[in-house]
Order: C-alpha cells, then structure tokens, then sequence
C-alpha cells in the first residue's frame, strides 16, 4: 500500500509542482480561481511584487525544507513589518491560511502526480480523512475510506485538499489491497450534488455565483496539478516520422536485425468502421488513461510520457481525429510498441523556427497480424514539440526508421 501524510520530508514533485508557479499580484482571493492556482503563486491582496516574492521565498523554505508553522509566522511577521501590509483577519488565521493552503495544495499536487505514474501497479486509489483536524466537514468524514478506481470522474472535483484548513490525502492500492480488503472491486462513487454558491462579496467588481460539489468551498472544485498533466499531453506532429533516407539523417545504425516479431491475435486490430472516440480509446486504455483522465507512463527506460485525449485532438476545431489516414485499427497495436517496445532510439533536431535542439525518442516494435505475411511496423516519435506515428503493413526497410542512437534494445 501507498501511503503518506502530511508533516513527512518534502518529495521532488512537491518541490517542483511550487517552483514552477509564476507570481501574480491580486487584490482579493477570487482573481485567482480554481485551477488556475497550478498556474499562479499569490497571496490575497499582495499587489506589489516585492513582497508577493517574500512570501515565495518564505513559503518555497517551508515546502523544501519542512518549516512548521511556527518558523513561518516568524517570517510573515517580519514580511508585515517591512512593508506596513494592513491585511484582513488577525494574524494566527492569516498566517495559517496562506501556510496551510500552499503547503497541502502542493503536496496533494505533487502526490497525484505520484500516483499517475503509477496506475499500474496502483489501480485504485483511497481517500484518508486526516484526525489532525479539529472540526472537520462531516462530508469529508463520509469520505473516509472510499475506494474508487483511478480514474473515476469523481477524483476530477474530489480529489483534496476539498476546502479551507482541509488536510484529507490520497492513498495508492494494489489488487492484493483491495482483495486484503474484502473488495473484488472498487466502491461507486458517491452521488454529487452541485450547489450554486456567491463568491467575491468585497471584490471590486461585485459577487458572482459558482457552483461546486456539496462538502467542497468554492475555489477547491479541482483536482490539484490536473491542469498540468493535461497541458503537457503534445499535440501531434503534421508529418510522420522520417527515415534516415527521407532528410539524411545522421545514424548508428546497427548491424543486427531487428528482434523477431511478435505474434497478437486477431483481436489486436481494431473495425474499420469505429467512432473517432473508440479509436483514441483502444490507445488511451492500455496506459491506464482515459478520456476524461491524462496519466504519465513510464516507459521500459524509466522515460516519462504524458498520455491523454489531446493526443487525439485536432489543432484545427478541437475535434478527435484518432482515425488520420486510416490509422485507427492499429492505435492498439501502437500503444503496445509503446509499452513492449523491440528498440528505443534518441537523436537530436534542430528547430530552426524555433531556434532550438529537440530531443526525439523513438519507439520500433514489429508485429506478425494473422493472416498477414509482412509483420506490421509501429514506429512512434516523441518529443516538447510534439508527437508522429506510422503503422504500417507494407513491405518498409524497417532498418530506415532505426535513427540516432540505440538506448534499448528488447531481449
């Protein structure tokens, strides 16, 4: 079982998930709403950049370095006092405030990204009500224990911290955690009641009305770090990956074949005639993604890659195009040369309108379909900018697409 709580040593994702905020000066708690804080670090009415960068700083210790709270009031005292801050509420709320909502959004932001990565061996996840809170939201307390798979839509609005002082954390099981639990499956999910709920009442452009889940402030109707995983799913390349002959690319090619192709049945290419959606589905499953829910896989070299719908999406019109020219059949058989692949290869290009070297990998894997002579080739390219993919059954020089430098080759 995966556990962890509040209070234990600060972890990379954590730290990282922090470092990559970018300030923003606000003068009231509701110009920064909802997901947007994976995005923006701030500190209710601190307009002034100097001082939203002290509270950083005091914050980004706390976080790296395990402060309490006591170490950082020290810190928001002298904040105050160097520049004469006139903030509302008296000081043990205000500095417990900012201490707790950075440090346990932070936290629960880089534990989720923890656990996309491990849905595999982590299938289902718990969720733990912390007994640190001293009035806690009897809603939270019904929660307590609740199994559902990874990516059920609930976690989306539900996953924590679900409010203001909330301390509640996820947990990872395994199958054998589940079955240790007396479960052949997960629990279902609870109904959610929206409600409609006024925000911004001292804000300088009046009240508005939101709606969030029952049990949940408003502000923290999302799952922290989601935003995130799915913005660093790349959007698809308009061209195929290249072979060597087709740009001249450099190559230290080797002189061994390619490892003998691998048998899948019939059931591994899909009907012609599916929805764009089942298509990008057959590829997103295998990963333990869905098309609600991004996850990052780890690859055969411990490599990560963001998986999710925007794989799928077309630049133009935001519509699925998971069949392009054809492909959607074999997306299955891709996300296997992916997982199972025979060969990785790297290589460097240069982007010339961008100005900047990108790192390619590429994924090889051949299959033997029934009923089909020449093994099918999958061969999928990764890179910051983007992603390409061929499938085919042609008879293709597969030594061709073999580019850059071998880091892995399958056994």
């Amino acid at each position: 079982m995966a556990e962890a709580s509040y209070g234990s040593v600060p972890f990379e994702q954590q730290i990282a998930f922090f470092r990559r905020k970018l300030n923003m000066p606000t003068t009231h708690w509701t110009d920064i709403y909802n997901a947007e804080h994976d995005w923006a670090f701030m500190v209710a009415g601190v307009t002034r950049d100097t001082m939203l960068a002290d509270f950083r700083t005091a914050i980004e210790k706390v976080i790296a370095d395990g402060g309490t709270l006591e170490q950082f009031r020290k810190d928001f005292d002298r904040i105050v006092a160097e520049n004469g801050w006139d903030y509302n509420g008296g000081r043990e709320w205000r500095s417990r405030t900012i201490y707790e909502t950075n440090l346990f959004s932070s936290y629960n932001a880089g534990r989720q990204e923890q656990l996309q990565s491990q849905t595999a061996a982590l299938p289902y996840w718990r969720y733990k009500h912390s007994d640190a809170v001293e009035n806690p939201r009897h809603e939270h307390l019904e929660w307590d224990g609740l199994i559902l798979s990874a990516d059920d839509p609930w976690w989306q609005t539900h996953y924590p911290p679900n409010g203001w002082g909330c301390q509640c954390y996820v947990e990872g099981l395994t199958e054998e955690d589940l079955a240790a639990e007396g479960k052949s499956g997960p629990d279902k999910a609870p109904a959610v009641k929206m409600l409609q709920r006024e925000i911004g009442k001292r804000h300088p452009d009046g009240p508005r009305i939101v709606e969030v889940p029952e049990g949940i402030d408003p502000g923290f109707e999302y799952a922290p770090g989601r935003s995130r995983l799915d913005s660093a799913v790349p959007p698809e390349l308009s061209e195929p990956p290249k072979g060597m002959s087709a740009n001249g690319l450099p190559n230290t090619k080797p002189k061994d074949a390619l490892p003998k192709p691998r048998a899948l049945p019939a059931s591994a290419v899909l009907d012609k005639a599916l929805p764009d959606t089942a298509y990008a589905e057959a590829f997103l499953k295998p990963f333990g993604a869905t098309m609600e829910q991004s996850v990052i896989f780890k690859d055969v070299l411990g490599d990560s890659l963001v998986i999710g719908r925007d794989l799928f999406v077309s630049r133009k019109g935001g519509e699925i195009n998971a069949n392009k020219d054809g492909r959607g059949q074999f997306l299955g058989v891709m996300a296997k040369a992916v997982m199972e692949p025979d060969e990785i290869w790297v290589r460097m290009e240069y982007m010339a309108d961008q100005q900047k070297a990108v790192v390619k990998r590429r994924y090889i894997a051949s299959f033997k379909l029934p009923d089909q002579t020449v093994p099918a080739l999958s061969v999928f390219e990764w890179g910051a900018d983007g992603w390409s993919a061929i499938n085919t059954t042609v008879d293709t020089d597969i030594d061709d697409y073999r580019v850059g430098v071998r880091v892995y080759r399958r056994e």
